[in-house]
């Protein structure tokens, strides 16, 4: 599926960004399971990682991961009437832009230009479609901001 040149309008990456973007594989479920439930509780999550019968968990050890996403700039905490609640700073979407971005920004430092057309040469029809879409949005985006200056 390609995008459309002629929606020029571009999601812009998030004001608020944690300050550490890698998550560990338990960081990475939790994180899931409070973007799945939206606002949570030690015990909503805990709760939802022993619904596995197969898994075992410490509760102590949910509450290690949740106060870590939450000093990474993941999740924002308050106290409410009778427990903690934990809810995203940011939206799933935004994560995942936020690690494509990452992603991109470490590629594109460590490649010069000829690795970087080199890996685009390699790639099948679809990424190069892909592509293509890409680069017409950035360009209509670009000629957009030219005819508004």
């Amino acid at each position: 599926m390609l995008w459309s040149p002629h929606i020029v309008t571009m999601v812009p990456l998030p004001e608020h960004r944690p300050h550490n973007l890698s998550l560990g594989p338990l960081e990475a479920e939790i994180l899931d399971i409070i973007y799945d439930l939206d606002e949570v509780t030690v015990k909503d999550v805990h709760d939802r990682i022993l619904a596995d019968p197969d898994r075992e968990l410490a509760y102590a050890s949910v509450t290690t991961v949740m106060r870590r996403l939450t000093k990474k700039g993941w999740l924002d905490c308050d106290k409410g009437d009778r427990a903690f609640r934990w809810r995203p700073r940011i939206s799933r979407e935004q994560a995942q832009m936020l690690k494509s971005h990452d992603r991109l920004q470490h590629f594109l430092a460590v490649s010069n230009p000829d690795v970087v057309a080199a890996f685009a040469d390699s790639l099948d029809v679809d990424s190069l479609d892909r592509l293509d879409a890409i680069a017409q949005r950035i360009q209509a985006v670009r000629r957009q901001r030219e005819e508004q200056s």
